[in-house]
């Protein structure tokens, strides 16, 4: 019965929020008066409209490119972040290469990536991999090296070995931060996605929108950005569902 009040509640939440969401759009739209901000009614008919069009291929396209991206910058970051961690004094002589590179925007890089891998997925894909992996790599070496010592200790005294350490007490005491530092490199994939789908491409939520503005369809160009906030929201949705599958004892 508590399990039912909650999701109840959420759910009631979740409506809630969507109808005070419109409300501000309906009425910053009516105090506005400009076509380039239309009424939600008509932003939503546009949306449901496109999708019978090429909006829904541009959507899956930008979903592969943020997804592969992700993953792409998962799988390398947290073994090497778990690594660091694990390893102080190699941490402390990769530290000064990582406080150098983490800082510098990684999307001055977008012209270099489009010149050498052309105009398609790869150069895309490559720029939002390079800026969620320095999220993700310096969040998941804070938490491995922030791990208590006891839980070390303990695994050790039973014999584990090195691999044992990385398997049942480095990766499950950091997935939490693995997966706030998803939630984090999400905000930041999509933006970055938006700003390189609107450079020398056809594809992608990015050139919808802009192509949209560009022809001053306005309604339209609100439905691509209803999209690429329904893509971040399910996106958001899945990590939130995966840390409670992942990480259940938080939720107890």
């Amino acid at each position: 019965m508590w399990q039912a009040f909650k999701q109840g509640s959420k759910g009631f939440a979740f409506l809630s929020s969507l109808v005070l969401l419109l409300i501000l759009w309906w009425l910053f739209a009516l105090g506005l008066k400009s076509p380039a901000v239309p009424m939600p009614l008509d932003a939503l008919q546009s949306f449901v409209k496109s999708l019978r069009g090429e909006l829904l291929l541009h959507l899956g396209v930008s979903l592969y490119r943020v997804l592969l991206s992700l993953l792409l910058a998962t799988l390398l970051a947290v073994p090497l972040g778990i690594f660091l961690g694990k390893n102080p004094d190699i941490d402390s002589k990769a530290a000064p290469l990582l406080y150098l590179t983490y800082p510098i925007p990684k999307v001055v890089f977008m012209p270099i990536f489009l010149i050498l891998l052309g105009i398609g997925d790869s150069s895309k894909i490559l720029l939002i991999t390079l800026i969620t992996f320095y999220q993700i790599l310096v969040t998941t070496r804070d938490a491995a090296k922030n791990m208590a010592k006891e839980y070390v200790f303990s695994v050790k005294s039973l014999g584990a070995g090195s691999w044992d350490l990385y398997r049942h007490v480095y990766l499950p005491g950091c997935l939490p931060a693995i997966l706030t530092s998803l939630r984090l490199g999400l905000g930041t994939a999509l933006a970055v996605l938006f700003l390189a789908e609107t450079y020398a491409t056809q594809t992608g939520i990015g050139f919808f929108i802009m192509d949209s503005l560009s022809r001053m369809n306005y309604e339209e160009m609100f439905a691509g950005i209803i999209a690429m906030g329904l893509m971040g929201f399910f996106l958001y949705v899945l990590l939130d569902q995966a840390e409670r599958v992942l990480c259940s004892w938080i939720h107890l």
